[in-house]
């Protein structure tokens, strides 16, 4: 399996499981599975809803003897809720109460974007709080007093432009160590991952299939199917692989890491297959072609009315 070291010698599998839009009863099914196909990086949020079920999960496995909790990488989220510099220890000790763990490899601020105290999702602009009210920078300071105290060895972001993580590097301690956002053929960030790499921010790439089951109210009539897209069908055909091992291979072969998301036993071993597939060096620059910065998760579920943020001041762009 293919990993990425961050500074202190630590290697983060190119290849986890994300755990977005796993329902209750299938989560931990899911989590269990893939730990016995051989995952070693399960990808976590508390807005997910399931971390208690995926805490279990793991802790099945490591008193099974299946895995040892050091042979696992368990990436966590900061939610917008507890931005406040003192509520991101008590978030994370919540986080790690659930997952049933001591520490979490990796934890990161979710997006870019402040709510006010314990609200989970926001139903009108009065939900949120501006950044100059409650600064990324003060979060950052939250978030390595969590790596000092031993509750997180890596602390990084989600969803953040390289004008934001600049914005953290220029005052931080410790700089961002890693950043999660959307990655695919049709979205490739180039200067994004470029920067990243010359900065030692080690990035992964969510929704890397395209994200096809998430929510309906994210779902835009008429947009691309990244599975469907003839080239990748082509190359796929090459190599008598999938659409899917294809995107998948793509994106680690562009040095970034990967979370599919999968309840399907199946599927999950397709996916973490998808590892040993070599592309050619055509196969890649044919794929880079087909960027077109589609976001299939725009952000425009935090542009409500009377929100100070907006989908372009989200992504700097």
């Amino acid at each position: 399996m293919k990993t990425f070291a961050f500074s202190n010698g630590d290697r983060m599998p190119g290849v986890g499981l994300g755990t977005w839009k796993s329902a209750p009863g299938e989560v931990g099914r899911a989590v269990r599975a893939a730990i016995e196909l051989g995952y070693r990086h399960i990808d976590c949020a508390p807005i997910y809803e399931n971390e208690p079920e995926v805490g279990e999960a793991i802790a099945g496995c490591i008193s099974d003897g299946i895995v040892a909790r050091d042979d696992l990488w368990v990436t966590s989220k900061l939610w917008n809720d507890a931005h406040a510099r003192d509520a991101v220890v008590p978030a994370l000790e919540r986080t790690l109460d659930d997952l049933r763990l001591d520490y979490v490899d990796l934890y990161l601020i979710h997006w870019p974007v402040a709510l006010r105290d314990h609200v989970a999702l926001p139903e009108t602009g009065d939900d949120f709080l501006p950044l100059a009210e409650r600064p990324l920078e003060d979060t950052w300071l939250g978030m390595e007093e969590v790596r000092a105290a031993g509750l997180a060895r890596h602390i990084g972001v989600s969803n953040f432009s390289v004008r934001k993580i600049e914005a953290l590097r220029a005052g931080a301690d410790v700089a961002p160590e890693a950043n999660q956002v959307e990655l695919h053929p049709y979205l490739a960030q180039p200067a994004l991952v470029e920067y990243c790499a010359a900065h030692d921010v080690v990035v992964t790439g969510y929704s890397p299939l395209g994200s096809r089951d998430r929510p309906e109210r994210l779902v835009v009539a008429g947009e691309p199917v990244l599975l469907e897209d003839p080239l990748l069908e082509a190359i796929a055909h090459d190599h008598d692989a999938t659409p899917a091992q294809v995107a998948l291979a793509w994106a680690l072969r562009r040095g970034t890491s990967v979370i599919p998301k999968s309840v399907r036993p199946e599927r999950l071993e397709e996916n973490l297959e998808a590892a040993t597939l070599t592309l050619r060096e055509t196969d890649m620059d044919r794929l880079d072609g087909l960027d077109r910065h589609r976001r299939y998760i725009s952000g425009a579920f935090w542009a409500k009315e009377g929100s100070s943020y907006t989908v372009e001041t989200l992504w700097d762009e």
